[in-house]
């Protein structure tokens, strides 16, 4: 399904502040599996999900999808295969268009079509019955602009907006982060949900306790390198206590996000 080899990136090349985040880094994900990554700041876990996405491109290595090298494809050809959330909710949609609006955009994603044509009135009920099945009542508000919504509302769309078009892989970077508990929670049921038909993702987050209860493969990044590759029973014999001390033994310093969220 995805497969990264020998990536190697370096930032701030030729200056006083060059730094080698990754030399050599490979993985291989299957399709079907949901992948969470881990790590402290500065381990590479969004760059991951910026290289994957074609937001930043690798100095050298190959990036495949379903046997295509996509390493030079660029970002908004690689997004009609690859959905994506934010931790900023206002990223996923559109604030000044409507609910309708923005799943119409998302629908189209990948095809040529006007302003007029973009707007899909014949899916009006389809994607009525879309939102219904998040259980948020945004059915309801079908003509309300993004913005008006809340945080919660809004992440929640932009998952079903990421997830529309049955996307190869979806990256979900710390997509609960900015969220308040109650609504995290209800945005990471919604995300099981997703995950559940077959999906293929992979998750960047701080939130250990996520990170152990969601997902059937855990990945722990250190300075660039897979620290960590656990899934299966191994996993699901992994604690948050065994996560801080091989993050210890490496020598990283865990955040109180970390520790506490």
């Amino acid at each position: 399904m995805l497969e990264l080899r020998d990536i190697k990136k370096t930032f701030n090349r030729g200056t006083s502040n060059e730094f080698v985040l990754y030399d050599g880094l490979n993985l291989s994900v299957d399709k079907g599996e949901h992948v969470v990554v881990v790590g402290s700041n500065g381990s590479g876990k969004s760059t991951l999900l910026n290289v994957i996405a074609g937001s930043i491109y690798p100095d050298s290595g190959t990036i495949t999808v379903n046997g295509e090298n996509v390493t030079n494809k660029k970002e908004h050809l690689r997004a009609r295969d690859i959905g994506r959330v934010f931790q900023d909710p206002k990223m996923g949609t559109c604030s000044t268009m409507t609910i309708m609006e923005n799943m119409s955009l998302a629908y189209n994603k990948g095809n040529k079509y006007g302003i007029k044509s973009g707007l899909l009135k014949t899916k009006r009920q389809e994607f009525k019955d879309m939102l219904k099945q998040l259980g948020i009542s945004l059915e309801e508000k079908m003509d309300t602009k993004a913005g008006d919504l809340s945080g919660g509302q809004r992440q929640a769309l932009a998952l079903l907006m990421a997830t529309m078009g049955d996307p190869k892989i979806l990256l979900l970077d710390e997509h609960v982060a900015a969220l308040d508990p109650k609504t995290s929670e209800i945005v990471m049921k919604l995300t099981d949900s997703f995950m559940g038909n077959g999906m293929t993702s992979i998750m960047v987050t701080h939130n250990l306790a996520d990170a152990l209860s969601h997902g059937n493969r855990l990945v722990m990044l250190h300075k660039g390198k897979v620290l960590l590759d656990i899934s299966g029973e191994e996993k699901e014999k992994m604690t948050i206590e065994k996560l801080i001390r091989m993050f210890s033994k490496a020598e990283d310093v865990l955040t109180d996000t970390m520790l506490f969220q």
